[in-house]
């Protein structure tokens, strides 16, 4: 149970305490704690489109092998400007801010050792990526203030847009707030025959939002309190782009919130992939809604907006106390384009028939939980069957609360380890277009209810789900699955 005394070990070691609405709990916030201290400064002010958009650095292995790639990491703290004129002490990956790209192939090992040069424990997980347990990133597996752990990443699964984070538990939400996020971004021979947009014209967008005091400080709040959005580390940038066709992967790096992105003008964009890959088929959208840690893949035709434009993306899902703007896109000349989206982008392999079926409930109150237990790493909650084809219905069981007022931490990010999944249903109906294609996460509004399903494997070992809006996995809203043989 969220008693006083555990909402005062909450808030010691910066995890749920931050994203907690005191109030509704009935309890007084601890003084101490990181939402209190939050609140006792000023943010800078917004100023959007004063920083031109970075791109994530690419990291180069320190040697290669005929199988493999290794690289190295140190976690440390380093300063960023993240807002115009301000120095932000920030967690990094090898000292960037966010952690830099590691791009693999399919079929070729990626071994990466990591140092941890930080005064706080961390756990590296490669989210998405289908690996043997011992090197997941579990919670409790951590690398101490000075230690360092080797993980091993066989890349033997689809081309996808996947992401390395922080999952020490009770830390992992401050630790990606801080900084402890970065690209993974996997290709394949399928993917590389397409004719989509490569190269300079292929672009991560990881979007977050934060709180920058108007000393710089970087201070972990709840998202209610976060008036910046950030995109490649950078507040509200702009970034200049030919009159042609991008690929944009999207990229929800929230600790805890949900983003709802469209162009300000209401332009049409072609969703090509989400979590897992690309989709069998291309989708033409005009917004996409995005809880912690999902991936949407499009491609933009900046070219209909004509040289010398600008159109905004924007995040209809701001506060109204917050400004809408996420990024500028400044288009210039038009260039010879030879990309296409073609009508078919992948061949899905088909799901076998359930032959387990089992219920979910995520609470965040009184206490962050899944059917009523919050994480213990020595509880097996779920036993499977390597291979097994299962289907889960979880249910958010928050009720919605009146309109304009903050409800972030009403939602959740249902995200499971080891294995993709299909949303074959939401809320009794079957799965629309915002539920395409090849998922490990999934968003919950309060109340709703997807039904999803997934064969267990590659490997066998203790994996996780839970939610990925991290303060709710932080505070215990996790639960523990033994693959067996």
């Amino acid at each position: 149970m969220l008693n006083r005394r555990n909402l005062f070990k909450a808030a010691a070691v910066g995890g749920a305490a931050a994203v907690v609405p005191w109030g509704r709990l009935g309890v007084t916030a601890p003084p101490a704690s990181a939402a209190a201290g939050a609140a006792a400064a000023a943010p800078a002010p917004v100023v959007p489109f004063a920083h031109a958009m970075p791109l994530p650095q690419v990291l180069s292995p320190v040697s290669q092998t005929a199988l493999s790639d290794v690289y190295e990491v140190r976690m440390r703290e380093a300063d960023a400007e993240i807002v115009q004129g301000l120095v932000s002490r920030v967690r990094t990956y090898g000292g960037t801010f966010p952690g830099p790209t590691i791009r693999a192939v399919r079929g070729r090992e990626v071994v990466v050792r990591q140092y941890n040069d930080l005064t706080v424990n961390t756990a590296v997980h490669l989210h998405g990526a289908h690996v043997l347990s011992q090197h997941d990133g579990l919670p409790m597996d951590t690398i101490a203030p000075g230690g360092t752990r080797t993980y091993h990443y066989p890349n033997e699964q689809r081309a996808a847009s996947l992401w390395y984070h922080d999952h020490a538990h009770h830390l992992e939400a401050e630790n990606v707030y801080m900084g402890l996020h970065g690209l993974y971004l996997l290709t394949d021979t399928a993917e590389q025959l397409l004719p989509l947009p490569r190269g300079a014209f292929d672009v991560p967008l990881v979007i977050r939002d934060a709180r920058v005091e108007i000393d710089g400080t970087l201070r972990y709040t709840r998202p209610s309190d976060c008036p910046h959005m950030l995109v490649n580390g950078k507040e509200r940038p702009y970034f200049r782009v030919a009159a042609r066709k991008y690929r944009l992967r999207l990229y929800n790096a929230c600790a805890n919130r949900y983003i709802r992105l469209r162009f300000a003008d209401g332009a049409e964009f072609t969703q090509i992939g989400s979590d897992g890959g690309l989709l069998d088929t291309p989708v033409t959208r005009t917004e996409v809604t995005m809880l912690g840690g999902e991936r949407v893949d499009i491609v933009v035709d900046f070219a209909r907006w004509g040289t010398g434009r600008s159109v905004v993306l924007e995040n209809t899902g701001a506060l109204g106390t917050e400004r809408p703007e996420v990024m500028r896109f400044d288009i210039g000349n038009r260039v010879a384009d030879r990309s296409r989206i073609p009508r078919r982008l992948s061949r899905s392999a088909v799901l076998p028939a359930a032959t387990v079926e089992r219920d979910f409930e995520i609470r965040t109150f009184p206490a962050m939980t899944i059917n009523g237990l919050s994480y213990d790493p020595n509880r097996v909650d779920v036993t499977t069957r390597l291979g097994t084809t299962e289907t889960w219905t979880v249910r958010n069981a928050e009720a919605p609360i009146g309109p304009g007022l903050p409800d972030f931490h009403l939602w959740h990010s249902f995200h499971t380890h080891l294995t993709f999944f299909r949303v074959l249903e939401r809320n009794g109906a079957p799965a629309g277009i915002a539920d395409q294609g090849w998922k490990d996460t999934v968003t919950l509004g309060p109340g709703e209810t997807v039904k999803i399903s997934m064969t267990w494997g590659p490997y066998t070992g203790q994996y996780l789900y839970h939610c990925h809006q991290l303060g709710h996995s932080s505070g215990g809203q996790m639960g523990r699955i033994d693959v067996t043989p």
